[in-house]
């Protein structure tokens, strides 16, 4: 694969299996790609928010990249995240990507100084200016404290190595926003991160989802993906409606703030796909929470296999 590349459909953001000494679970790591390879998906999308970027140290992030490079060996590309409040190591971590074959990188805005999108902007262009691979932006406010403004993507899209952007802002007009500025730019890919808009998203003009739930059952969103596009729109409604019924039950358990994370992984976890370890601060569920979570899985992959028959 090369620059050329095509971005599209369902691209996970791939938890990332770690040991309980927050080393790199590698099995659980090569389990967990053929897994998402053989349920369909369009790319993998590895140190994002789902995969804990923040919390790695930089000898998981290294092995993280080799390893899911090694495994994949071209069959869907692979894109990097790279967001750190460093630019020197984000810097070194793209180089490190491109080393290994990956096919992008993903950035969202650095997250401790106060900046406008002036700073934004120029940051974006130098990341762009000195990366090997294709840059895509990660507009992530709820988590970085700054949004990517819709004229901010369209004056960094002027940059031949800036080739999209994951919008992660939940906002379904602000997802409008962006495929009306780039309605003449369709090699400018728009995907979407919350799994809950997804239908909607791709009925507006994006080109897929990075969407957690694909960790799971990622068949079910191939499935909405392919639906959508052969124009079965009832069967893409069905769909989105059991992507909502999971995010109700495995999303939303208990009372952490960290629930979308801790439900994803402790559910990828009672399947076989990983330990339920996190990289600190957050930390696995009680055996109760666990226990509870686990007959809501039940539920949930009753319902994904009776929409999939």
């Amino acid at each position: 694969m090369t620059q050329s590349t095509v971005f599209k459909g369902i691209i996970p953001p791939m938890i990332t299996p770690l040991k309980a000494d927050f080393s790199l679970d590698i099995s659980h790591t090569e389990i967990l790609i053929e897994h998402l390879i053989e349920g369909g998906v369009h790319g993998i999308f590895i140190l994002g928010t789902t995969g804990e970027f923040a919390g790695l140290s930089s000898i998981v992030k290294r092995d993280l990249i080799r390893i899911t490079c090694q495994r994949v060996k071209g069959r869907v590309p692979i894109l990097v995240g790279v967001t750190d409040c460093s630019f020197k190591e984000s810097l070194d971590l793209a180089a490190i990507a491109h080393s290994f074959g990956a096919n992008a990188v993903v950035a969202a805005p650095p997250f401790y100084m106060n900046i406008g999108q002036e700073e934004l902007i120029n940051y974006y262009q130098k990341l762009a200016d000195f990366v090997e691979l294709p840059l895509f932006l990660y507009d992530m406010p709820s988590h970085v404290k700054i949004n990517i403004e819709v004229e901010t993507a369209v004056t960094l899209s002027k940059h031949s190595n800036i080739i999209g952007i994951k919008d992660s802002s939940g906002k379904i007009e602000n997802f409008q926003a962006l495929c009306a500025a780039f309605r003449q730019q369709p090699e400018f890919k728009i995907f979407v991160g919350p799994e809950e808009i997804l239908a909607e998203t791709l009925k507006i003009g994006g080109d897929g989802g990075v969407t957690g739930g694909a960790n799971l059952f990622p068949e079910l969103y191939v499935a909405l993906y392919e639906a959508f596009q052969k124009k079965e729109y009832d069967t893409v409604n069905k769909f989105q409606e059991t992507i909502l019924f999971l995010s109700n039950k495995l999303y939303q358990h208990g009372t952490y703030q960290s629930s979308y994370l801790k439900g994803l992984k402790a559910a990828m976890s009672v399947e076989g796909f990983c330990e339920e370890n996190f990289a600190l601060p957050l930390f696995p569920h009680s055996l109760s929470e666990k226990s509870i979570l686990s007959s809501k899985l039940l539920q949930v992959k009753e319902r994904v296999k009776q929409s999939l028959n």
